[in-house]
């Protein structure tokens, strides 16, 4: 049965579909056992869940950014 310190290490792994048959038996073993993972499991399921839904920062136009940073060093006569 794997330690909570070695199940941690796999969550995301686990979470992400990434580990091997036998690696989530090891860890779904555990979880039922363990209710201070299974917690940890539940609470890493809703930060994914709220990060899928938050909406993704503008990107910045990189031709603006890239004359408005060339403007600023002309200016600038070092």
């Amino acid at each position: 049965m794997l330690t909570c310190k070695e199940q941690v290490a796999r969550s995301s792994d686990y979470l992400d579909g990434q580990l091997t048959f036998r690696e989530r038996l090891l860890v779904r073993h555990h979880l039922m056992f363990c209710p201070k993972c299974r917690r940890f499991i539940r609470q890493m399921r809703l930060m994914q869940a709220t990060l899928r839904i938050m909406p993704e920062p503008p990107v910045p136009d990189v031709d603006e950014l890239a004359e408005r940073l060339a403007a600023e060093r002309s200016r600038d006569p070092q």
